[in-house]
């Protein structure tokens, strides 16, 4: 006996078989009708005839048996037909079987498997197939049901098809209930038919899924509901070729060798650590394919839409032999949606394969459903080891090499994720396009660039960006305070050889973050000292305005200081906090609710300040009002203060731009000491002094800067002293 070696003999070879069913339903016909023949009146003529073709579609068929229903030129009794029904299943299932040993993929027995269908069931599949093939069994179906206007079988005829007995018949309906796998699963649809709605079940039509169809017909495009949500993926990378912590690249490989159907992996950990790679390898490995569905447009789906989701979800990721991918999956764990990760979860309990979550915070069911073996498995940010490969991954894979970068110091400089160094080097690679397109160059200062902009894309909308404009030789300090701001940029710059190579990141508590504090008066530098150090490291200055984090309801200061150093995490901008005291002041003694919360708000801080992995800058004019509890957990404490007469005479030399027009008469040393103002002040007064020069057409004077002074001193609301450039006009 030949083997099936495609779905389509199958499925023809079920045809035969219900060929024969349906010829015995149009014999009791004819015998209610009360007249030999009768049951021919009406029946279109080009109905279905139950024959063996030579379509391979079945084994032959008797040949009186053949020629009483196709000529009706003999009578059969209906026993005879029933053991040919009979004969045809029991024919059937050994081709089958003998298919699928030999290998041939057999949709309609693989879509029993995976949904768990009794052969009637799959009897109920056939006879709504049926009409997607030969749409003349429409008209036999609307035939029998004394009802043209409604071809789709109904539940009355499909068990009197498949069943005499009345009590199987009766017993049968169950499968058409919601919890059984046809309907549970989608494969079929119950609509209204010949009766109004609510009607009786029999009377109601039977539908099989247009998606179902496709894959019987050998068709594998996903359901188009899914589209907004879901996407297939064909793995191709295997896990040994990705780069990972070593912890995690083990427990990963240890993972590859148990495919469990009740494991759900909840991946978690910042965007862009390799979640989704790590779980397109595990299906490489697996064999599978990967069904990702974005959980975070499916938040806000009504509980009925939801529920229909997470069925054509399951659905489609049996069709398609796939493992199924929730990412962004915090958007159903996490806040005030948690009720949806019950209907998730027991969705992929029933799952044949295994299953994952993906966020960015760890979380752990409340109440797994038995059964479910969850494992949470968590994504670091790699170290500088393992951003080193990734670099030399990401630069090879646009097709330019990093000859002459030093990729070890960008990659020990830059705490960026897999997905942001992918990301920054295609960046990298459209600014050298944009500057040379006939040989675009990758160079070092491109990819700091690139790395600037990925490091906190989210951070333009909470802070203002500082542009780098200063150097070293603008800032004008005592020796000591210029000593800590080079340690301090030392510090960033060598961080990851101390914490990471050295070790001494497991002997710190807390974050492996640099907090700093610059104290002193307006105008003494300390913007300019933030915009340096973070210019100098390649990193991006963020200055943050207290007005739009402060805020008179509770809790809402938190929350946007959460974001603030939410979106910092993801890279590496340095943040700035001018006027910090305002924000970090000392706590005050309890007298009344704003007072208690005021002070939460600064306990908060100290809490965020000790996490945060990366730079922060606070700034003030007024040191003494910062609260104690701070400055303890500071790293660095660097007082600006007021230039004395040396350090004027310097700020005076340097402030006038090369291309300035002085007057040779300018007297810079008298205004370093006559002129007892802090550099901010001094600068104004040098870029006033150049439009009043402008103005009248000349070069710089001591008369220009002597009435710049004076709008300085009335700006401040100040006088200027009668004795200060006396014979100056």
């Amino acid at each position: 006996m030949a083997a099936y070696e495609t779905t389509l003999q199958h499925v023809l070879a079920e045809l035969a078989r219900l060929d024969l069913l349906l010829r015995l339903r149009m014999r009791e016909r004819a015998a209610d009708d009360g007249a030999h023949g009768a049951w021919e009146k009406g029946l279109p003529e080009d109905v279905p005839a139950q024959n063996a073709r030579a379509d391979g579609r079945t084994e032959d068929v008797p040949a009186h048996i053949a020629r009483a229903e196709d000529g009706r030129t003999e009578d059969v009794p209906a026993e005879e037909v029933h053991k040919e029904v009979e004969r045809l299943a029991g024919e059937i299932r050994e081709r089958s079987a003998a298919g699928l040993d030999q290998g041939a993929f057999l949709r309609l027995v693989v879509l029993g498997r995976l949904f768990g269908l009794t052969r009637f069931d799959v009897d109920v599949v056939v006879i709504c197939l049926a009409p997607e093939i030969d749409r003349r069994y429409e008209r036999l179906y609307a035939h029998l049901q004394d009802d043209m206007a409604h071809p789709a079988p109904t539940v009355e005829l499909v068990l009197g098809l498949l069943y005499d007995d009345l009590r199987v018949r009766v017993a049968a309906r169950e499968r058409f209930g919601l919890g059984a796998p046809l309907l549970r699963h989608r494969l079929v649809t119950l609509a209204d038919g010949t009766s109004p709605p609510g009607g009786s079940l029999l009377t109601r039509s039977v539908r099989l899924d247009p998606r179902v169809v496709r894959f019987l017909l050998e068709d594998d495009e996903p359901d188009p509901f899914l589209r907004p949500y879901a996407r297939l993926v064909r793995p191709r990378t295997p896990l040994d070729r990705l780069v990972f912590p070593a912890g995690l690249a083990s427990r990963l490989a240890g993972l590859a060798g148990h495919l469990d159907c009740d494991l759900v992996l909840h991946f978690h950990g910042p965007e862009g650590t390799g979640k989704h790679t790590a779980a397109e390898a595990l299906c490489h490995a697996w064999g599978a394919d990967l069904l990702a569905v974005d959980a975070e447009p499916t938040a806000d789906l009504q509980a009925e839409e939801f529920a229909a989701l997470l069925a054509l979800a399951d659905r489609e990721a049996r069709l398609q032999g796939a493992i199924m991918y929730w990412e962004n999956a915090d958007a159903l764990l996490a806040g005030d949606r948690p009720r949806k990760a019950a209907p998730l979860l027991a969705m992929l309990t029933e799952s044949p394969w295994p299953a994952f979550l993906a966020g960015a915070a760890a979380w752990e069911p409340a109440d797994a459903p038995d059964g479910l073996t969850f494992a949470s498995v968590e994504f670091p940010v790699p170290g500088t080891a393992e951003r080193l490969p990734l670099w030399r991954a990401a630069l090879d894979g646009i097709g330019q090499g990093a000859s002459g970068i030093d990729l070890a110091a960008l990659s020990g400089r830059f705490r960026l994720t897999g997905g942001q160094i992918a990301g920054a080097a295609a960046t990298a690679r459209g600014l050298a396009y944009a500057r040379t397109p006939g040989a675009p160059v990758v160079t070092e200062d491109d990819l700091e660039a690139a790395c600037r902009r990925r490091s906190a894309p989210g951070l333009a909308a909470l802070a203002r960006r500082v542009p780098a404009r200063h150097t070293w030789d603008d800032i004008v300090l005592p020796g000591d305070r210029m000593r800590q701001l080079q340690e301090i940029r030392d510090r960033i710059r060598h961080r990851s050889t101390v914490h990471e190579t050295w070790g001494f990141g497991g002997k710190v508590v807390g974050g492996q973050g640099l907090s700093v504090l610059f104290a002193g008066p307006p105008g003494t530098g300390k913007t300019m000292a933030a915009g340096v150090l973070a210019g100098t490291l390649g990193l991006d200055l963020y200055k943050i305005d207290l007005s739009t984090m402060v805020s008179k309801y509770i809790g809402e200061t938190e929350k946007n200081l959460a974001r603030v150093f939410e979106e910092a995490e993801k890279g590496e901008a340095v943040l700035f906090f001018d006027e910090a005291d305002a924000l970090f002041g000392k706590r005050t003694q309890v007298r009344d609710a704003h007072d208690r919360y005021a002070n939460l708000e600064t306990s908060y801080l100290l809490q965020k300040m000790e996490e945060h992995e990366g730079v922060v800058i606070l700034a003030t004019n007024l040191g003494k009002n910062m609260d104690d509890a701070f400055v303890r957990r500071l790293h660095f404490t660097v007082d600006f203060p007021v230039p004395d007469a040396g350090d004027r005479l310097r700020i005076w030399t340097r402030i006038w731009p090369e291309r300035a027009p002085l007057d040779p008469g300018l007297d810079l040393e008298r205004l370093a000491g006559e002129i007892d103002l802090p550099g901010g002040n001094i600068r104004d007064i040098a870029v006033a002094a150049a439009f009043l020069a402008a103005a009248d057409g000349g070069t710089i004077a001591m008369t220009h800067v002597r009435r710049a002074v004076s709008r300085e001193y009335q700006k401040m609301g100040k006088i200027l002293p009668a004795e200060r450039f006396t014979g100056v006009h």
